[in-house]
């Protein structure tokens, strides 16, 4: 009996060191537990932490007002958004596949509290349904990544670019920046490259390339600099290692996507007529709706329709030279005779009006009254830096140069 009183004594001793150990160890987790808050979440600038998401992408067929009713907004209320977006957005344009977004109450109702449309990337409209209507504009923040590439070219410029797995834009605005300097039609193996550009993201998607900061091109061995520098407020432009502008005081275009489909003869078979006739202009074949680019500053002269031109708009840009651009799907809102237009401002869409057998934009250029090839003109460079700005310049340039010469 006493053995057994002693076993017993000796558990029950075992037993309350056990237990105060693990009480003494529930007492230290109490001590230093901390409960997990999480973040809130935001979704264009609304706290969406309480609502119900859904992330969708406009259906064939579907117009603003038949999204909106099938989620419970009557006509009146569709009626007054279009009222409200005026001078925000248009949303008979919206387009197939692009994004928008239902933010609804998180009960049985599921009541529309904001719906989001995006028609780009960084740009997004808000309907905000939960007080009074309210329609806004909103852009996403862009996050920019710097890039240094560099290839020689075998083919193409574009084969070469798009060959390191590059968007295509970087071979446009390469082209865009030596359109006056190098001849990319004539482009040579072994001739070179090297670009110091942006890579734009939004919310940790890449959304393509942004500006060009410094560019070397390398043809016939000869090199060819280009370096960004806003000379002017909230302006900027590429300029050669001396400071001199890359851009002509007319743009090589007035598209920015384009492919010359006829070019300027004092002879040619009309497609349209069989006649045989001089074509005293360039067309360029593009996709119906490319915009179309004033390519030079100027006033506005004509806007108008003729049975052969169909939609077209003509541009004095001084005592000198004059451009036209016939076959417009149509011309852009405001752009009428009297109206003050700068280089590269849209004035109207690529279309087939007129004599046209297909959508492109015949571009037309005068010197003192007569039709001449735009291509064989000694036009005038755009303005230099200024020479208050020129030691700036200098330093940024010099700055650029060492990224362009290092090692990728």
């Amino acid at each position: 009996m006493k053995n057994y009183f002693k076993v017993f004594f000796i558990s029950c001793v075992f037993a309350f060191a056990i237990y105060s150990l693990l009480r003494k160890d529930h007492e230290d987790n109490d001590a230093n537990y901390v409960e997990e808050v999480k973040d809130p979440v935001y979704k264009y600038g609304i706290l969406v932490d309480t609502f119900s998401v859904s992330e969708q992408t406009v259906k064939k067929g579907q117009t603003l007002g038949k999204i909106l009713f099938e989620n419970h907004i009557g006509y009146p209320l569709i009626d007054d958004v279009v009222k409200k977006s005026k001078g925000i957005f248009d949303f008979s344009k919206i387009k197939i596949d692009d994004p928008y977004t239902l933010i609804s109450s998180n009960d049985t109702n599921e009541t529309l509290k904001y719906f989001i449309y995006e028609p780009d990337k960084t740009t997004y409209i808000v309907l905000d349904f939960t007080d009074k209507l309210m329609v806004r504009k909103g852009i996403h923040d862009v996050f920019i990544k710097l890039a240094l590439s560099s290839g020689i070219i075998n083919t193409s410029l574009s084969e070469s670019i798009e060959g390191q797995g590059i968007s295509f834009v970087l071979t446009q605005k390469i082209s865009e920046i030596y359109a006056w300097t190098v001849d990319f039609f004539k482009i040579q193996v072994g001739d070179s490259y090297k670009v110091y550009y942006e890579n734009k993201y939004v919310n940790g998607e890449y959304i393509g390339v942004g500006r060009i900061i410094a560019a070397e091109f390398v043809h016939k061995n000869e090199n060819f600099y280009s370096f960004y520098f806003e000379d002017k407020d909230n302006y900027g432009e590429h300029f050669d290692e001396e400071g001199k502008t890359l851009r002509k005081a007319f743009l090589k275009a007035p598209l920015n996507f384009y492919r010359i489909s006829s070019r300027y003869s004092k002879n040619r078979k009309h497609p349209v007529t069989g006649q045989w006739k001089g074509h005293f202009g360039t067309d360029y074949a593009a996709p119906k709706g490319t915009p179309i680019m004033s390519t030079a500053n100027g006033t506005i002269v004509t806007a108008s329709f003729t049975r052969n031109n169909g939609n077209y708009v003509k541009v004095r840009h001084n005592g000198t030279y004059s451009t036209q651009y016939l076959h417009m799907s149509k011309i852009k809102r405001g752009i009428k005779k009297g109206v003050y237009v700068n280089q590269g401002d849209t004035i109207g869409y690529v279309g087939s009006t007129g004599l046209a057998t297909g959508p492109h934009v015949c571009y037309r250029f005068w010197k003192n009254g007569k039709q001449v090839d735009p291509y064989k003109q000694k036009l005038p460079p755009g303005d230099p830096i200024s020479k208050k700005n020129k030691n700036e310049y200098m330093f940024v340039k010099d700055s650029l140069m060492n990224i362009l010469k290092s090692k990728i």
